[in-house]
């Protein structure tokens, strides 16, 4: 009866002191939220369009399993009649185009990744050994500055630059005797997809490479200055000590590339690619907008970008255990 009774009490006072500990809890973290409140506040915007914008929507992947027509209305979306099933992502699968949009898809997206993944790298290495400061920042200022350039004025210039009448580039090859006849870069097979990678390596370098100064600036330089006294030169320094210290910035962008594999530049190729080119510029992106817009077939539209997301989560998800079994730490 005694032993009984002081269990009783100890799980008493156990639950009134698990009560104070979570009362106590819950008072810090509301003094937390009130001391930061500005801070939420800061952050309520950017959230609150997520929410809006990118995660409410999300509901109308549904209409990639109906029949949708644009008459329907919201009443449609939210609706589960019209169901059926896997029908138009057997459509996509089984499409005459399905293999030749996932072959350019892949083809453009890995030359971009190839080519123009280590680009900032080499640019932040190259920028982070300038020694004068007005020289440095002068650099820096000019290479980010194609990306502010909307992609209607890169596309615009782009055409001006090599158009066979009068092209600036058209001049100087004809000059050069490279060729006797101007040559049409955008409608030829030969160069269009060499002219999309080179483009947006020019526009993305510069503001690809910040992420990778910021980690190089957190570089202890005590590690620097221990390798010149060993005699290490520039290039040992660079190999040894800067890019281990910024492998985990390395990683994480490489990631996050990887995942965006199926991306490989609509905005870009819809502007400057024609019927004449489609056979090696004609993507997913360009497919579903012919398809899914310009053909009213929303539904279809919508199963062949459902389709791509789940790849591209798998590829995400794939990349990212990958690099956490290399010794990175990855995204999560």
């Amino acid at each position: 009866m005694e032993s009984s009774s002081v269990e009783q009490l100890q799980a008493a006072q156990g639950i009134r002191s698990a009560g104070k500990r979570e009362k106590h809890d819950l008072g810090y973290a509301w003094k937390c939220i009130k001391r930061d409140r500005f801070y939420y506040l800061m952050a309520a915007l950017p959230l609150t369009w997520f929410l809006i914008f990118r995660y409410l929507p999300m509901y109308g992947i549904i209409i990639s399993f109906k029949d949708y027509q644009p008459w329907m209305g919201v009443k449609g979306i939210l609706s589960f009649d019209d169901w059926v099933g896997l029908k138009h992502f057997k459509a996509f699968l089984s499409s005459v185009f399905f293999w030749n949009i996932m072959r350019n898809t892949l083809v453009i997206s890995l030359q971009r990744l190839v080519w123009g993944f280590p680009m900032p790298i080499i640019l932040a290495l190259l920028i982070n050994e300038i020694q004068h400061r007005a020289f440095k920042r002068t650099v820096q200022s000019i290479s980010y500055l194609p990306h502010f350039f909307s992609m209607v004025v890169v596309a615009g210039l782009l055409r001006a630059m090599i158009s066979p009448n009068g092209g600036l580039l058209q001049e100087v090859i004809m000059r050069l005797g490279i060729s006797d006849q101007p040559i049409s870069f955008l409608t030829d097979p030969r160069y269009f997809r060499s002219i999309l990678v080179g483009t947006g390596i020019w526009q993305g370098v510069g503001w690809g490479s910040i992420i990778y100064l910021a980690a190089i600036a957190n570089v202890n330089p005590e590690l620097y200055e221990a390798a010149m006294v060993d005699g290490a030169n520039k290039f040992q320094r660079i190999w040894y000590i800067t890019l281990p210290s910024i492998s985990y910035a390395i990683a994480i962008t490489l990631i996050f590339r990887i995942g965006g594999l199926l991306n490989a530049g609509f905005g870009q190729i819809l502007l400057l690619y024609s019927p004449s080119v489609y056979q090696v510029a004609d993507i997913i992106d360009t497919y579903v907008y012919r398809n899914g817009l310009m053909g009213m077939r929303y539904s279809f539209g919508a199963a062949v970008g459902l389709f791509k997301s789940v790849i591209a989560l798998l590829l995400l998800i794939i990349s990212n255990r990958v690099a956490r079994r290399v010794g990175q730490p990855g995204i999560w």
